[in-house]
């Protein structure tokens, strides 16, 4: 009988593929196992991008298995080449210290922490790899891997292929992950690690060099890359990253992002992205599909920023494009009243807004009446936007149907 929790996992479609899922099956269904996703702590926050992994470690603790979160204060200081066309920037110490405290609260959103068995477990690569002695590491360590296989793998082999330049510290990060995942077999019982796709090829490496180093049997699972149906990356937008953090997006912005999910997408993210049964999903499928992108943004907000920001957002998004009205809760930028002075051009506005940053962008969009100032459009670059404008000490800048902004003087 197949293990619920790999049943669900594959039914969610989170599956892509397994070091040894028959062997995985019987020792989950044996016994409640301890399994870890790495995390690189290069900015401030996670974006959308990494939410399917986290939904993988929910759907563990859902089967009553404990997580293990890795925030990878050692490998970040290297930087993981696979997908990457460039060598990725080197923070400083206090910049990774700074991202991975940010980052273990976003976790601590996702997860559940109240049960001892369950909650997660938060692992700094660091505290090992921070203290490695090269020489005994490469005795130990670097003899179980061989260039000609370190070679082949796709985040080598592509940026070789394309000539493009992977530094020797780069080179070594495949070897780095596979020790993290010996170590957390030995010191935390880990017997899965669990990755996106593109990072098989690593987990495979750790899979083998705890089978050769300890002859124990673990095991990896990957997931599939989420490409959207119209062929753009996930987490991305037109005004950039989806951030998992309130202070780099609002709960508003985060709503409509779920909200404007491309039609062809809309079942295949509730079923990766919500908690809804798969049986309530089966039941609400045929809908209309206009109701079942708001029931997908309510439930990835309610998940993030809590029920409360979650209607305040379905709320403020009908107001705002049924209603034509203002809407409470849309996202607030303030400007200096002193950059408004007497007045300010339509245009340096938007600018300061940061919808948009380029002018000439911002000129044919007025042209193609794409610009609203409180609802009205502007049709002339050269209007001027005055203080008597900002009634109530705020206006709405508009820029098409999607982007809604409050610009309030402080």
């Amino acid at each position: 009988m197949e293990n619920s929790f790999l049943s669900e996992f594959k039914e969610r479609d989170y599956f892509n593929q397994c070091t040894n899922s028959s062997e995985l099956e019987q020792s989950m269904n044996k016994k409640k196992i301890r399994a870890y996703i790495g995390f690189d702590c290069t900015a401030p926050s996670l974006h959308v991008g990494s939410l399917l992994q986290i939904m993988c470690l929910r759907l563990l603790q859902k089967h009553g298995h404990q997580p293990i979160v890795l925030l990878g204060g050692g490998t970040t200081r290297i930087g993981d080449p696979s997908g990457k066309e460039e060598t990725r920037k080197i923070l400083s110490e206090n910049e990774i210290e700074k991202n991975i405290k940010n980052i273990e609260k976003i976790f601590k959103i996702y997860l559940k922490t109240n049960n001892p068995k369950t909650k997660p477990l938060f692992v700094n690569n660091y505290k090992w790899l921070g203290k490695l002695n090269y020489i005994k590491f490469l005795r130990e360590i670097g003899k179980h891997f061989t260039i000609n296989k370190m070679l082949s793998f796709d985040s080598v082999k592509l940026r070789l292929d394309r000539e493009q330049s992977l530094s020797y510290m780069e080179f070594n990060y495949m070897i780095l992950q596979a020790y993290d995942f010996l170590e957390l077999n030995k010191n935390k019982n880990c017997l899965m690690q669990i990755g996106g796709s593109d990072q098989w090829g690593n987990i495979v490496n750790g899979v083998e060099l705890i089978k050769r180093h300890s002859s124990k049997q673990v095991f990896g699972l990957t997931t599939p890359l989420i490409t959207l149906a119209s062929g753009s990356k996930m987490g991305k937008t037109e005004k950039g990253a989806v951030w998992l953090d309130k202070k780099l997006l609002s709960s508003y912005d985060y709503w409509q992002y779920w909200r404007n999910t491309d039609d062809r997408d809309v079942l295949k993210f509730i079923k990766m992205f919500t908690d809804l049964t798969l049986q309530k999903i089966e039941e609400i499928k045929n809908k209309n599909i206009n109701h079942l992108k708001i029931i997908l943004a309510n439930e990835c907000t309610k998940m993030l920023h809590g029920e409360k920001e979650a209607k305040l957002a379905e709320e403020t998004a009908k107001k705002t494009f049924e209603d034509n009205s203002t809407g409470l809760g849309l996202p607030t930028i303030s400007i200096n009243q002193k950059k408004i002075s007497e007045k300010i051009n339509i245009i340096d506005l938007v600018v300061l807004s940061k919808l948009e940053s380029s002018k000439s962008e911002i000129r044919r969009l007025i042209k193609g009446n794409g610009i609203k100032i409180n609802n009205q459009v502007i049709n002339d670059e050269k209007f001027s936007i005055t203080k008597k404008l900002f009634s109530e000490n705020f206006i709405k800048l508009s820029i098409g149907k999607k982007r809604h902004i409050k610009v309030k003087l402080n």
